[in-house]
């Protein structure tokens, strides 16, 4: 079971989604921290960004995290696919 950390920057694209997204956002978060291998998360490392990784929300939603040493995972953002991909 991972621990889970939530950045700034996660913080506030969090609150800026729409209601029904937040509540797939804390689904899958739950997933995460229970297994973040999860088959639904489809979890996998970011191209071109070392070190981060994207889960799946939904079809059009991704969050991004870094793993940390203590398995610990920093949650850094989350929003629409592409444009959480461009800028994780």
């Amino acid at each position: 079971m991972a621990k889970i950390r939530f950045s700034k920057r996660f913080t506030k694209a969090y609150l800026r989604l729409p209601m029904e997204i937040r509540e797939k956002v804390k689904k899958a978060l739950a997933l995460l921290e229970e297994n973040p291998r999860h088959p639904s998360l489809q979890t996998k490392p970011i191209k071109g960004a070392r070190g981060f990784f994207e889960a799946r929300v939904d079809i059009h939603y991704r969050m991004t995290y870094v793993r940390l040493a203590d398995d610990t995972l920093e949650m850094s953002y989350v929003d629409r696919h592409d444009d959480t991909l461009k800028n994780p």
